[in-house]
């Protein structure tokens, strides 16, 4: 649900105009407003899962995006939607950390790879099927009103989810500590303060964010290095921090894992208002039309996500490097089919590359996920899972305004000729996934005991490293 109310929003944009007369501003900040909460929380939301217990803040973050479902649903103006999409981008921020941290909790070996595999089917299916389900929501509830039952959907799915966490979910110890001495509140106001600079001028880039606002990337560097400093002084002072800076630097396969996440997102999440921009505009697709057109990816994602996780432990980063190829290869088809077929016969034609990307996709995600975490703490592995999803969500700001930027700049520079500026977009992708692909490839190099499949006496090897972190960390 978190992740499908990134997208899914996207097609019903005019039916929430037609219903409450939803100005251009309050367009962008339904879209934007949720995606900057989104990531403004997570490793907040990570670190009180680690505090307070996964299974309460599951409960509570759940109950709080059920509840601001509802009020987006009902709300009668444009106030009331902006100011509920904020409010439900926070509770979907503070939930998503539970799910890698309740993973990292509850399996081990195998067993996690196969969680995470399932893990990253959700996510490909999640990213990529919104515009899909938006678009048939709408096609059942009508225009004027059905934009209510994408948000309305939420509630009872949330329900059903609430009874069985409750249920299911295995209960932590209650600490004794409190939580003003568990929770670092000057490294919340830095990072979030950090993470705000950035995300801000990105959301806001179709309404020139980045020429009015640019000065807010200095003055993220300068909130960013103060957080640094405020972090280390804190384990000095033997304090619990927010992030503890030495998961970048002790932690064996966190910090390029991290990176690779948020630098593969760029390409990956990016290219998706691309295609909904030129299946609808430029092709005169309806919202339905536009979702179908690219569900081969979504399909390719799952199936591969599933099975790529109970490989993990066995290939390794090689399933990854794997991957980002195919990603590339399926996006550079892409690039070449666009402009060699007529317009009507390019979302057919475009189906077979985007199941090849999403196939590679699958392929990324959850083993990326699997190998960054698998030697973080256990009691550090919400705020370790939120800060690789802050990294994911930036990366999604700025590929959507880098691709799209792009794809708008080609349409009034080519005079409107949609196919070169999709052609384009996707060649743009591309590179940033290469860039991903040669972090993997040096990774690949620097486990040299995934050179071959691991054998018993390799596998203790790599979890005695593991072990050694996390003795250190304690």
């Amino acid at each position: 649900m978190g992740l499908l109310d990134v997208s899914i929003v996207n097609v019903a944009l005019p039916s929430i105009q037609q219903g409450i007369g939803l100005s251009t501003g309050g367009v962008q900040w339904v879209v934007s407003g949720y995606a900057l909460t989104f990531g403004l929380v997570l490793v907040s939301g990570g670190r009180l899962g680690d505090t307070l217990g996964r299974r309460r803040m599951f409960l509570i973050a759940l109950s709080a995006f059920v509840a601001t479902s509802a009020l987006a649903g009902a709300a009668p103006n444009e106030l009331m939607i902006v100011i509920a999409r904020l409010l439900q981008g926070c509770a979907a921020g503070m939930l998503t950390p539970q799910n890698t941290g309740l993973v990292q909790d509850l399996f081990r070996g195998p067993e996690r790879g196969k969680a995470f595999g399932l893990f990253g089917a959700v996510v490909g299916i999640s990213t990529a099927v919104g515009p899909v389900l938006g678009g048939i929501i709408i096609a059942l509830f009508g225009e004027p009103d059905g934009w209510r039952w994408i948000f309305f959907v939420n509630v009872p799915i949330g329900a059903f989810a609430f009874a069985l966490a409750w249920r299911l979910l295995p209960k932590a110890p209650r600490r004794k500590h409190s939580l003003r001495s568990e929770i670092d509140f000057g490294g919340v106001f830095l990072l979030g303060a950090a993470v705000l600079c950035v995300l801000l001028p990105l959301v806001q880039s179709e309404q020139g964010g980045l020429e009015k606002l640019w000065w807010l990337f200095p003055a993220a560097a300068v909130f960013g290095f103060a957080f640094v400093r405020w972090e280390r002084h804190t384990v000095r002072r033997n304090r619990s921090p927010l992030l503890d800076t030495r998961l970048f630097t002790t932690t064996p396969g966190y910090s390029s894992g991290a990176a690779l996440g948020s630098i593969y997102f760029c390409g990956f999440a990016g290219i998706w208002l691309v295609f909904s921009t030129f299946f609808q505009q430029g092709l005169g697709y309806t919202a339905l039309e536009s979702g179908l057109a690219v569900t081969s990816f979504a399909l390719g994602s799952s199936v591969s996500a599933a099975i790529a996780g109970r490989l993990v432990p066995r290939w390794g980063r090689r399933i990854t490097v794997a991957g980002l190829v195919l990603v590339v290869l399926g996006l550079g088809g892409v690039a070449a089919i666009a402009g060699a077929v007529t317009p009507s016969a390019t979302g057919l034609a475009v189906a077979f590359p985007l199941l090849v990307a999403g196939i590679g996709g699958g392929m990324v995600i959850s083993p990326n996920t699997t190998l960054t975490l698998e030697c973080v703490p256990t009691a550090m592995a919400g705020v370790a899972g939120g800060a690789l999803q802050t990294g994911q969500r930036i990366g999604t700001a700025i590929g959507t305004a880098v691709l799209a930027s792009v794809f708008h700049a080609v349409v009034g520079a080519s005079g409107e000729h949609y196919a070169l500026a999709l052609s384009v977009s996707m060649l743009c992708a591309v590179v940033l996934v290469l860039v991903a692909l040669c972090l993997a490839v040096l990774e690949l190099r620097a486990r040299r005991n995934q050179t071959t499949p691991l054998s018993k006496e390799e596998r203790d090897r790599r979890d005695a490293e593991c072990s050694s972190a996390d003795i250190q960390r304690s």
